[in-house]
């Protein structure tokens, strides 16, 4: 298709000039032809359909139509407009200001590194919007700097949806084509064997990202043959460490778990990755965040014999799939509570976690900010910190945690509802356990407790937990253990 030339008038739109000129479609500035105004700045996206262009790009368009007609929420543009495809395929969407993440690559290409805390904060942003997509059971599938905007508030925006899935619509792609679709650069292991449901592809694809973006390096580089794509199933890429020795240990161990062949050995959710980007002392560096060097030749011969055997099974929905792996929050209280209250909550967390293998627990006090003192060095700040923090490892014994990644933390706000509330907001929690109002009824007609406020309030699912074992009894049980 020819380029349009502006003040071209199509279906009320009037044309400005070309925006951007990619491989697949042409991106205009447009305005409503009758002079109204727009709620805000809007592009119109045309598909480029030469003669050598396969059905891919038409197909591609559609996917994308009909993805972003199903997608809501801040980090997707919004649409406005589609063309009918007989006539004039185009899409006419919001235009989202921002630098897209080739911005940074470029900066690093020239020689200028990003520091840890800076790839934190850009890999947090996009997972962030890739567990939005996921929870609409959308996966992107082709997440790559040129498709990921960030704003001036931090927000990243998704672009692209040519390839996507939706687990409610019909698989065009996989329909038309019959090989591995995506940028090769930063497909998953399982997208090149066909599987295009799986959230985690997204979590790989960010960690290709992170990675290139830390190193200037592609981990896989750029195949194009089938042999060399099939590779990453049993490979992995030289650590990122081994190329920027400065990279710290917490962050290779987040990248190179991204990229973990298998499906299963990745973060379960791109919430879980948000987290750990968010909250970098609380990751747990294993060998992987510490090697120099590759897995050696006998592991790979290991994963090449797993994926030669491996038979692929169509994904769940995606957003059933991250809900039976949720970040779980149980509110610990350290003040006017009972030895029988505190055993009631751990009871209470360790079914939950018991039903939720691979769940993510945080465990959270909130402490007032006057508590601490400023003229008794044992009463700090810092030495309150640390108290409050070993009372919440020390709740924790007994738990059964194997499978799970816990960490501690230790909130300061003087509205505990308000700080539980917006610490499940900020890091995407599924579930909150805390404990239900102490006093009765009656008095709760008229004053809102902590558990009412989150309750009414909270994002996510909110268990309250009663005492459901007096002291007496609890002391007795665990006389009877000691015998």
């Amino acid at each position: 298709m020819k380029s349009l030339v502006p003040n071209t008038v199509i279906d009320g739109f009037k044309l400005g000039e070309m925006r951007h000129k990619g491989g697949m479609a042409l991106i205009y500035d447009v305005a409503y032809a009758d002079g109204r105004a727009a709620p805000f700045p809007m592009v119109m996206k045309v598909p480029r359909m030469t003669a050598g262009d396969g059905a891919e790009t038409i197909v591609s368009f559609e996917v994308e139509h009909q993805m972003m007609q199903a997608l809501d929420g801040p980090h997707v543009p919004h649409l406005v407009a589609a063309g009918d495809l007989s006539v004039l395929p185009y899409l006419v969407m919001e235009y989202v200001p921002g630098r897209t993440l080739d911005l940074w690559l470029d900066q690093v290409n020239q020689g200028v590194l990003l520091a840890p805390e800076t790839l934190a904060q850009l890999g947090a942003a996009v997972a962030h919007a890739a567990h939005s997509l996921h929870e609409q059971n959308a996966v992107h599938l082709d997440l790559k700097p040129a498709n990921v905007i960030i704003k001036g508030d931090g927000t990243a925006v998704l672009l692209d949806f040519g390839l996507s899935f939706h687990a409610h619509y019909p698989d065009l792609l996989a329909e038309e084509t019959r090989h591995a679709v995506g940028s090769p650069a930063y497909m998953s292991p399982e997208q090149v064997v066909g599987v295009r449901g799986d959230p985690r592809s997204d979590v790989f694809a960010i960690g290709v990202m992170l990675y290139e973006l830390a190193t200037g390096e592609l981990p896989f580089g750029a195949p194009t043959s089938k042999g060399g794509l099939r590779q990453r199933l049993w490979m992995d890429p030289q650590p990122p460490r081994a190329r920027r020795p400065d990279l710290p240990e917490w962050l290779q161990e987040v990248i190179l778990r991204c990229l973990e062949p298998a499906a299963a050995e990745r973060y379960p959710s791109a919430a879980h990755l948000a987290f750990d980007l968010t909250h970098p002392d609380q990751v747990q560096v294993t060998e992987r965040g510490q090697r120099l060097k590759g897995t050696g030749a006998g592991t790979h011969i290991k994963r090449w014999l797993r994926a030669a055997g491996a038979e692929y099974q169509p994904s769940p929905l995606p957003a059933r799939q991250i809900a039976e792996v949720p970040i779980l929050m149980v509110a610990v209280p350290h003040r006017d509570v009972t030895d029988a209250t505190l055993y009631s909550l751990r009871e209470a967390v360790g079914r939950s976690l018991g039903i939720r293998p691979g769940a993510r627990l945080a465990v959270v006090t909130v402490v007032a900010p006057g508590a601490a003192s400023t003229t008794d060095a044992g009463k700090s700040e810092t030495a309150l910190h640390r108290q409050m923090l070993a009372m919440l490892k020390n709740w924790t014994v007994g738990l059964k945690l194997d499978g799970h990644q816990v960490s501690y933390h230790v909130l300061e706000d003087g509205d505990p509802a308000d700080a539980i509330v917006r610490y499940a907001e900020t890091n995407r929690v599924g579930m909150i356990v805390m404990g239900a109002a102490t006093h009765g009824l009656q008095l709760q007609r008229f004053v809102a407790t902590v558990p009412i406020k989150v309750a009414m309030r909270a994002p996510c699912t909110v268990i309250l937990v009663k005492q459901t074992m007096p002291f007496a009894e609890l002391h007795q049980a665990g006389a009877k253990s000691e015998v």
